[in-house]
């Protein structure tokens, strides 16, 4: 289905095509989850697919599949492992996602009981630990073997594996003759990294999250493979066993401590779900530093008596539930604000986290978009965040849908320390010490260093061969991000390109002798260079890569000026302050305008930029430009100013016939305007030229005017 029906407006047929779709969703998650330890999804994409199937399920129960999602757990066993049953079935939990949820759960529980809302009721709260499910069946205190969930009925044979972690205990002191122990295997935030890091040092495939890791590395083949990866265990309940550990949830989990198992520390007995819901929250602030991962907090009756009479539904406990985190949140430590330069010199903030997982992905850095949302308002001075600002060492609210990248929303004052600062923005770039303006109306600072900054470097040489710029025939971007890293020959700005046939000549690692050039191909290349030291004045603009400054642009320009000395005397004649004739003078020429203009006067005036050009022209011979002529056109050299509205042809044409019979085409009027074409609605230009004497056209006129040349 292309579109996402909502199940109220379902009609029957649709709703039996849903059913088969998110079968096939669902199943192939939980193949990739629990079969391959590679999930394509996120946690909250998957509970939407099994509450959206659920949901249907419940408006129309006749047509539910006799191989239901729902009456389903985990996935089937892999064939690569022996297979064991166990003797009491490894069930899933539901899921909470509300407060309401809770209280609902609550009621239901009472209701069945025969309890009233204020009867007393206790339950145990416990960390909800991202892991892989484990049941550990020991025989007099010997452990027999270890298997996986599996499909709940039926789990895999780990048992050399899990005899590797340190956390299970081969043997057990004064134990039930049987006991199964159920728990989670995981792998810390620390070992993860480690790992990942081991991982990419030997050119193997590193692990998305600590959770797959921990899965990958219980389910291998070669038990060695388990025994280098440092996997952990929590206990958390139990299957058979010969006699009771406890009469209580809490009871059960001291006995299994006693015993040898590690149990979560964080897990409390509650009163009622307003303590339930006062822990969730606690446990939530502390997520982040707890160094491992959790995706919620699991309650349970803790009445081991009331458990039993409440009993099971077909894959799911009545007495226990899973209250889930937002899948896409999460809260931690903003550790230190950087600033990364982009290609077009932007400057971007980026937040270094303490590392926590949200939806499925361990996160340690989000943007911070620019210095106004750091400040805590938008680019107009308007509050956002009701005005807080964004400080290191701050606690603050990760936000993460799907593949989007990972954002700081939020900030939790309280939390602040005492001695934090408001975050100072750079004015200078990080990386070239350029100065990083920001242009009127726009939201991001950049660095006016061009070509000479080193983060921009190679996409501004790429662009410097790129078509329409300097297009040196076997020097593409590829072979720019080869010389941009060479150490022998390297290229770091445009004028290196020039220099490159000299330098291979001088040097002992020539270009001829490496991988991907040969003799023929380095010639190839050096010949292509030398064909573009002499370049038409409008391919030297554009390939400077000026930002605002596109191929039309630059061919404007280079008709309005004809000779590069021209144009570097037009740029030296602006004052910094952008006042003056010079700066008038530039804002007279149609189709440029004050943000144009100000990035080519800031790049020329940058000293270290300039150099860099200056360095580029004196290996260049930049042939002239001029505007067309045309002897017999009576407006060939002059200058034009179009003004009003234009009703036999649109400005744009007006602008163009203009140009092709030699004219200039201005946007303004000055002393140096000849003509102005009014058309209906003109005015501030027409009013202009009447002062200074200028004669002012009609469209007819002006038709009239150029006829004998059109």
């Amino acid at each position: 289905m292309s579109e996402i029906i909502p199940v109220g407006s379902l009609s029957r047929e649709q709703a039996m095509a849903e059913l088969e779709r998110l079968k096939s969703l669902i199943e192939d998650a939980n193949r990739r989850y629990y079969g391959e330890d590679a999930p394509d999804i996120s946690d909250s994409a998957y509970d939407a697919l099994k509450q959206r199937n659920l949901a249907i399920e419940e408006r129309f129960p006749d047509l539910k599949l006799a191989a239901s999602p729902s009456e389903k757990i985990g996935a089937p066993v892999s064939e690569t492992f022996s297979k064991i049953r166990h003797e009491v079935r490894m069930l899933s939990l539901g899921n909470a996602f509300s407060d309401s949820d809770v209280l609902d759960f609550d009621a239901r529980i009472r209701k069945y009981l025969g309890l009233g809302p204020q009867a007393h009721l206790d339950y145990i709260a416990e960390p909800k630990i991202d892991g892989l499910s484990l049941s550990l069946r020991y025989e007099k205190g010997a452990l027999i073997y270890a298997a996986t969930r599996g499909d709940g009925e039926t789990g895999e044979n780990v048992t050399n594996n899990a005899r590797t972690v340190g956390d299970i205990p081969e043997r057990l002191k004064n134990a039930p003759d049987i006991l199964e122990v159920r728990g989670e295997v995981y792998m810390s935030h620390a070992d993860f990294d480690d790992l990942n890091r081991r991982q990419a040092e030997l050119g193997q495939k590193e692990f998305a999250n600590p959770r797959n890791a921990a899965a990958g590395s219980l389910r291998q083949l070669d038990a060695s493979v388990t025994q280098s990866r440092p996997l952990r265990f929590f206990a958390y309940g139990w299957g058979a066993q010969s006699e009771p550990l406890s009469d209580t949830q809490s009871g059960a989990f001291e006995r299994l401590a006693s015993l040898g198992f590690k149990v979560n520390p964080l897990s409390v007995v509650c009163d009622g779900p307003e303590e339930l819901l006062s822990h969730y929250r606690e446990i939530e602030e502390q997520r982040a530093l707890l160094g491992y991962d959790i995706d919620g907090v699991v309650y349970k009756v803790n009445d081991l008596d009331l458990q039993a009479r409440l009993g099971f539904r077909s894959t799911t406990p009545r007495w226990a539930i899973a209250h889930k985190f937002p899948a896409e949140v999460a809260h931690t430590i903003l550790e230190a604000i950087e600033i990364q330069v982009g290609r077009t010199g932007a400057l971007s903030p980026v937040a270094r986290l303490h590392p926590v997982t949200v939806g499925g992905v361990v996160v340690s850095n989000a943007t911070l978009h620019n210095e106004d949302y750091i400040q805590g308002r938008d680019s107009k001075g308007n509050p956002i965040r009701e005005g807080r600002d964004i400080r290191v060492g701050d606690w603050v609210e990760i936000y993460r849908a799907g593949d989007v990248i990972p954002k700081v929303r939020d900030v939790d004052l309280g939390k602040r320390p005492a001695d934090s600062k408001p975050y100072v923005f750079p004015t200078e770039c990080p990386e070239c010490g350029s100065p990083a303006v920001r242009e009127e109306g726009d939201s991001v600072r950049r660095c006016t260093g061009g070509i000479i900054c080193p983060a921009q470097g190679v996409e501004k040489l790429k662009h410097f061969v790129s078509r329409g710029a300097f297009d040196i025939d076997g020097l593409g971007a590829k072979q720019i991000e080869a010389f941009f890293n060479d150490r022998d020959l390297p290229v770091r700005e445009p004028a290196d390109i020039f220099t490159l046939e000299q330098r291979d000549a001088e040097n002992l690692a020539k270009l001829k002798n490496r991988d991907g050039w040969g003799q023929k191909s380095a010639e190839n290349l050096f010949r292509a260079i030398q064909d573009r030291r002499s370049i038409p004045l409008n391919r030297v603009i554009f390939g400077l890569g000026i930002r605002h400054v596109g191929e039309s642009s630059a061919t404007l320009l280079a008709n309005r000026f004809g000779s590069w000395q021209a144009f570097e005397q037009a740029m030296d004649s602006v004052p910094d302050d952008h006042q003056g004739p010079g700066w008038d003078d530039l804002l007279s020429i149609d189709g440029v305008g004050p943000v144009m203009a100000s990035a080519l006067v800031d790049t020329f005036h940058n000293p270290d930029t300039r150099a860099a050009i200056d360095r580029l022209a004196g290996f260049l011979t930049i042939k002239e430009a001029s505007a067309p002529t045309a002897s017999d056109s009576p407006v060939a050299g002059k200058t034009v100013v179009f003004t009003g509205t234009l009703e036999q042809m649109t400005r744009a044409e007006a602008k163009s016939r203009a140009e092709a019979l030699g004219a200039k085409v201005s946007g303004s009027v000055s002393a140096k305007t000849d003509y102005v074409v009014a058309g209906p609605g003109a005015g501030s230009k027409a009013k202009k030229a009447a002062e200074l004497g200028i004669e002012v056209l009609s469209e007819s006129d002006w038709l009239a005017l150029i006829a004998p040349n059109d």
